[in-house]
């Protein structure tokens, strides 16, 4: 069950990115996150007002989507709406700031290995084939997330040392928020399931609308169907914490959060199927490096 659940949050986590990148050729990227936020913190209560529905299907030992838990779920989930935020206008500051090239591989990377990493110090078991297949993950994440050739040559070496230290800051900076958003709503996932997620993206629509409102970012005045683009990803990033949740709550913590940070392949698949960007063979060799990945940690 974890894989599944935690494969349908990668799979919504990285159409969602998709989306929000597609956004954000179109306006700025505090438009599309002062949109993408509060987007997915409204669907999210809504499926609140469908608790009672909601709880017959999560009866099977997933928890109640009701329940909130005490104050220290309460704070876990709104400190995971924070650095989550926090991550998502690092990765896309580094993006316009820093060669891509190394802002995304190091960003997946850090998002990964920092939550696991404080899963096995604390005491999480994880048999030899389940670390075999989570190690290839890792790899197949980082070869994913590298960027087109095209986008490459175009950065080019003019970056120099200084560009790639920069990139290599804000790549951390992004894994970082990412992975303690991972750890955080995991501690707070522990009491429900919706209300969790419900007040992490609360917490996170204050972030990204507080910084709209101080760079005078207006994105409700954006066109061209962007708006609705933007609402879908929030929609749908939404639905991928719900996932993320359930799998935390479904199996060890480690396995999901390794099988969820996947996401990127998703991504990389519809610029192919959607966009017709062309992929790099290191990037179909890590989606097939993360399809071995996954069998061995769920066989």
């Amino acid at each position: 069950m974890v894989t599944i659940l935690a494969l349908a949050a990668a799979v919504l986590y990285g159409t969602a990115d998709f989306l929000g990148g597609v956004a954000s050729r179109r306006a700025t990227v505090f438009a599309v996150l002062a949109t993408t936020v509060p987007a997915g913190a409204a669907v999210v209560v809504a499926l609140l007002g469908q608790a009672p529905g909601l709880g017959s299907l999560l009866g099977h030992g997933l928890g109640s989507p009701t329940s909130v838990g005490g104050w220290g779920a309460v704070g876990w989930a709104a400190l995971s709406g924070i650095c989550g935020a926090t991550g998502l206008v690092a990765f896309y500051a580094g993006f316009a700031a820093a060669p891509i090239s190394v802002v995304a591989p190091v960003a997946a990377l850090v998002s990964t290995v920092l939550p696991v990493g404080i899963a096995i110090a604390g005491g999480e078991h994880t048999t030899s084939r389940m670390l075999a297949g989570g190690l290839i993950c890792l790899v197949a994440i980082v070869l994913v997330s590298m960027p087109p050739t095209a986008r490459r040559d175009r950065e080019g070496t003019a970056a120099g040392a200084t560009g790639r230290l920069r990139a290599l800051g804000y790549g951390a900076v992004a894994g970082a928020g990412f992975g303690l958003f991972f750890l955080c709503l995991k501690n707070a996932g522990q009491s429900g399931v919706l209300w969790p997620v419900a007040i992490s993206r609360t917490a996170g629509t204050l972030v990204a609308v507080g910084i709209a409102l101080a760079t005078g970012t207006r994105p409700w005045r954006e066109g061209g169907g962007t708006g609705v683009i933007a609402l879908v990803s929030g929609a749908v990033d939404a639905a991928a914490n719900v996932c993320y949740v359930l799998a935390i709550r479904a199996g060890l913590f480690g396995l999901a959060v390794v099988i969820t940070s996947l996401y990127p392949g998703m991504t990389v698949l519809l610029a192919r199927w959607v966009l017709g960007e062309r992929m790099r063979w290191l990037q179909r060799d890590g989606l097939l490096l993360a399809a071995v990945g996954v069998v061995l940690v769920a066989a």
